[in-house]
């Protein structure tokens, strides 16, 4: 009976949509949620890396993926990629809002330098690309009449502070909360939403001994000794995408190895020391 509540093969089969689903920690989601059923529309920018995931996933899965390619700082982009994946598929379960710029433009600028271009580029990729994608969905869920999911990816840096990072910290916080706002908005609908707050993790595997080295010394201020994976998102998204998880809604789920319990991370990395750790 739990088992097949976290199922996404149906009937009917989930269609979920992950937005920076072709890379990181998006197509690690995007293979989880594949794996256990779910027919996937991959959505970013880039064609030639959403065709390198879609094989990843289909060779991982047996689902052929639907690819999109995507500017999430565009309304129309955005509301054009929720119809292109009703159009194919038929309907709509899971919009998951899984871009962002996790290095950030403007990343290691004190205030009074940090530009207004880089400022509104970090907002409207990791807040406004949620907000647009989020309203295209509900609509799409009212017109169903059918219910919905929505999964939003914060950052364990939204809950502390971020000298090097202020407009990603501030975007990130602005996803958790407009994660609660929405989930008591549209509970009435059946629409839930819910945000997967990652902490540090690596988007792909080491490119040498002292690459690895130097993720290891990272590893150590968190209370696990070491860097979440990729993959280990992809389990809490399969979670929060299916029935398995019908009673919650409105919630922020930390995975960051106990980062923020432990209180032991430094606040003060080097921006060159981060360029190859995602914050989400």
């Amino acid at each position: 009976m739990v088992l097949e509540k976290l199922r996404l093969d149906g009937p009917p089969r989930k269609v979920v949509i992950v937005t920076g689903g072709s890379r990181g920690l998006g197509k690690a989601m995007a293979i989880s949620l594949a794996e256990a059923g779910a027919d996937i529309c991959i959505a970013s920018r880039t064609v030639s890396q959403l065709e390198s995931a879609a094989a990843e996933i289909k060779a991982a899965s047996g689902r052929d993926p639907l690819i999109v390619p995507t500017n999430v700082q565009s309304r129309a982009d955005c509301d054009a990629l929720i119809e292109k994946t009703v159009a194919h598929f038929g309907r709509l379960d899971v919009m998951l809002n899984n871009a962002g710029i996790g290095d950030a433009r403007g990343a290691g600028a004190r205030i009074h330098d940090l530009e207004d271009a880089d400022w509104h580029d970090t907002i409207e990729v990791n807040l406004h690309s949620t907000f647009y994608c989020s309203r295209a969905a509900v609509r799409t869920f009212l017109k169903q009449d059918q219910g919905g999911v929505i999964l939003n990816v914060a950052s364990g840096t939204a809950l502390r502070s971020s000298p090097q990072s202020i407009g990603y910290a501030a975007a990130k916080a602005g996803v958790i909360s407009l994660t609660k706002s929405l989930a008591a908005q549209v509970v009435g609908e059946y629409i839930r939403v819910n945000c997967i707050v990652p902490g540090y993790v690596s988007q792909r595997p080491p490119r040498d001994e002292q690459e690895a080295g130097m993720r290891q010394q990272r590893g150590r201020f968190i209370t696990t000794r070491r860097l979440g994976e990729a993959w280990e998102l992809g389990p809490l998204a399969v979670f929060l995408c299916s029935d398995a998880s019908s009673y919650v809604t409105g919630e922020a789920f930390v995975i960051d190895g106990g980062g923020l319990a432990g209180g032991i991370a430094p606040t003060g990395w080097v921006v060159s020391e981060q360029a190859e750790v995602s914050r989400g």
